[in-house]
This record gives C-alpha cells, structure tokens and sequence, in this order.
C-alpha cells in the first residue's frame, strides 16, 4: 500500500488513535467517537486507515462503505472507502481547530454505502496539526472543500482521490498562481472518451485544476479563480469554511462552480505539494500507484473495458494491455504521435511498430512533459518493448486560415515507460532518452536512439 506523503512535514503535535472495530453480521454500525487535544491551534489533518471487507470498487453492488465524518458534532465531510478490503490511508482535512480538546467521530453512512459492502475495519487515526507559522500551514489553510455532483455518490463514479497544490505555477489560463490546486477523479462521465484518454494521456482519470490563487502584479491585486464549465477560469465569489473555499462539482467533465445544492456531500481530501517541473501532471499517479488499480477498476465495472474494442469505440482492452511513456519537449503549431516497437521473437527478429494514433484524433497536442499509450497483442510484456519512434503533423486549421502555420517539434527526453501489472500498479521499463531530436512535419517517424 502506498499513501500520499506530505513534503518537508514539521507537525507540532502527532496524536495516534489505535483501534480496530469488528462489526459482526446483523449489527447496526456503531459511531467511532475519539477525543483528541492539540497543544496549538492550526490547520489539522486527520490520516484515517480503514478498510472494507466486501468492498469492490469493480464490482456493482460492492463498490464502497460510504462514511460520514464530524469534528466537535458538526459535519465534515464524507469518505468514500475506494481503496477495498485491504486497510489503507485516507488523508482528509479537519479544517482549522483551537488548542484544546476535540472530538472526531465516524460514522457509516447506510443509505449512501454499496449494500454489499462489507464490515469495515479501522486502523490507526493520526491527526496532525500545522500552526500559522508552519511552511505547510499556507496552502493547507486554503485548500478548497468539494461538493459531490448529483449522481455520482449514488453511482460510485467519478470520485475524486486525491488532492494535489504547486507552488509558483503558470496556469493555462495565462494567470500566475501563488498556489494552484488540481484533483484526480477516478475518471469523467463526460468529455473525453475513454480510448482517447488513455492514446492521449496514458490513463483513464481526470486530472482538474479547481482552484487557485494569483500573484499580485503592478496592473491587479491577487485574486482567485476556479475552473468552470467550458474549461473557462472565473473569478471565485462562493463560501468559505474557515479559510478554505467551497466549489461544486458542476459538470460531467468534473468543472466547478462556486455556488451549488447545500445538501451535496463534502470531500475534503488533504492535499500533498508537488513539483511538476520536467514531469507530466500523472507523476502524482505514480507517487500514489493505488490510483491506477481504482480507476482501471471503475472502467471495469462501468463495462468500459472490451477485449475486441476498436478504436473510436469509446472502450478500451484490458489497461493491463497497455504500454505507456512519458515524453517532454517542445511542441509549437503541431501534433505528434509515438510508435512503440515491439519484438515478439529471439533478439534480431522484426520489430513490429504499435502506434498510439490507431485513429487521427488520438494525437497529442500539447507540448511540456506528456503522456500516450497503446493496446498490445495479447501476451506482450514490457520485456518485449524494444524501440520508440517519433511522428509529426501540422495542426488543424482555425477559423480564418488557410494553410497551417510553420510548426516544429523537438523531442527531449523519455522519462518512463511501462505496462500495468497484474495487480493494476505500474511495473516500470529501465528504458529512457535525454536529447534534442527534431522531427519533421508531414508524419515520417524518427527513431528515438534508445539502447
């Protein structure tokens, strides 16, 4: 099992909670109620490990034991047990607390838990205290509180997992953010299909900026912005709990708003700082591998995944099938595809070339570090990956042009290549390429001079 590791963590004060509770077939659950005292007042993170004994988040009726969280007898938030039978770290917002005395309880919630979910089983609760002088006290303070979209709790789609912040970061909508906050849901009900996702990102969650806060510059003060419907970054104007903004889940495609139904449940997952610098945004999937198996278990159960799925089709073959890579360069006017070669016989035999473009739409177009992949024959194993080659194409014309401006791409590095294992985690290649290749437009592929 791996949770999410908080950077450079200076807590004040550890409070550790041991227990496990059993619950016998035919019992009502019971309400787990711990006191806890801080020494000082701050920003508390609660790491909760539990487990489901039914819980299948691939199978319908068994997905998940749904909890309701309060602090001092006021509602939280909600904790979906994605992670199945098998004890696992949930890390979550307590949001700010005074130095004292507090009381957390956990309860099942029946109505909104899978009716075959099973006995949940809890491990230690440790909650963690950050004051207002503590380095992570500054982004902590402001991570935002999610409303549940109407439909996805009772479906057990689309939830998210984890919480990620940077620090410093150029945003895509030209603004520069003190700090910016992106979610991954286990996938999108809406938006991308699920064979262009993993062709054009190498997975099937959805990776969402929700959130963020300015610089100040000489022309605007600091301001906040969400993503809204229509990937448009507006100024955030909802609630706030404490410090911490709250955004709905708005759209199938996982957009916010800052206004939304009252009733809907809360997540409050605590988020991890990352850098992403010369790695892709899914860097945070492989810090955190159980993401994969969740997701790939969604697309299971959602009866996305096809052993004869087609491009186009909008399914997939088994994730296990895939090969993926990350790639960085620079990408101007242009998209591009990979061909991975596979060797099937004794070393020396042909090469046979797997495109990630198996239909045209499934190119990549977006430079900086990225993602693809693409469905093997049965039986391929990252052992038989053997080559990597390149192609480039002109964009597609925008309204008013003629012909396609002069674009370039420059390939500079390899970082990753792998295939799922078994258990759905990815199993790493030692294959990787630092450089500068260009590659000419017009979709002849260059080979990547890798060992």
């Amino acid at each position: 099992m791996v949770g999410i590791e908080m950077t450079s963590i200076t807590p004040v004060q550890i409070l550790t909670i041991l227990f496990v509770i059993w619950l016998p077939p035919g019992r009502p659950d019971p309400l787990v109620n711990r006191s806890f005292t801080l020494g000082q007042s701050g920003e508390a993170v609660a790491t909760i490990t539990a487990g489901c004994a039914a819980c299948d988040w691939a199978v319908e009726g068994r997905e998940a034991a749904v909890l309701s969280i309060a602090v001092d007898g006021a509602y939280s938030q909600h904790l979906l047990l994605t992670r199945g039978a098998a004890p696992a770290e949930y890390r979550i917002m307590l949001g700010a607390l005074t130095a004292g005395t507090h009381r957390l309880s956990i309860e099942r919630d029946v109505e909104r838990s899978a009716k075959g979910a099973g006995d949940v089983t809890f491990g230690p609760i440790d909650v963690r205290v950050f004051p207002p002088d503590a380095p992570e006290y500054a982004w902590l303070s402001r991570a935002p509180i999610l409303r549940a979209r109407p439909g996805t709790v009772e479906h057990f789609s689309d939830a998210p997992l984890v919480m990620y912040a940077e620090k410093d970061v150029a945003g895509e909508s030209g603004a520069h953010y003190q700090l910016q906050y992106t979610v991954i849901f286990t996938n999108e009900d809406g938006g991308t299909p699920t064979d262009r996702l993993m062709a054009t990102w190498g997975r099937t969650t959805d990776i969402e900026f929700i959130y963020g806060l300015t610089d100040t510059t000489s022309s605007s003060p600091a301001h906040e912005e969400i993503q809204a419907a229509g990937h448009k970054w507006i100024p955030f104007q909802g609630p706030r709990v404490g410090m911490h903004p709250m955004v709905w889940v708005a759209t199938d495609n996982n957009m916010v708003a800052d206004h939304g139904p009252e009733e809907m449940v809360r997540y409050a997952p605590a988020p991890e700082l990352v850098s992403l610098d010369h790695t892709s945004r899914e860097f945070v999937m492989d810090r955190n591998p159980w993401m994969y198996a969740v997701s790939s278990a969604e697309m299971v159960r959602e009866h996305k995944t096809d052993p004869l799925a087609t491009p186009g089709s909008g399914h997939i073959v088994d994730p296990r099938r895939y090969v993926t890579l990350e790639a960085c360069g620079k990408v101007k006017d242009a998209t591009l595809a990979m061909d991975i070669g596979v060797r099937h016989g004794a070393p020396g035999s042909p090469i046979e070339w797997r495109p990630t473009d198996t239909d045209p739409r499934f190119r990549i177009a977006r430079g900086g570090c990225f993602r693809g992949g693409t469905p093997m024959p049965e039986g391929v194993t990252l052992n038989d990956v053997a080559g990597l080659r390149i192609r480039a194409y002109p964009r597609a014309l925008r309204e008013g042009e003629t012909t396609p401006p002069a674009g370039s791409v420059v390939l500079e590095s390899v970082n990753k290549v792998f295939m799922l294992d078994k258990t759905f985690v990815p199993a790493m290649s030692p294959m990787k390429w630092t450089g500068s290749l260009a590659v000419p437009l017009g979709g002849a592929p260059v080979e990547v001079p890798i060992r």
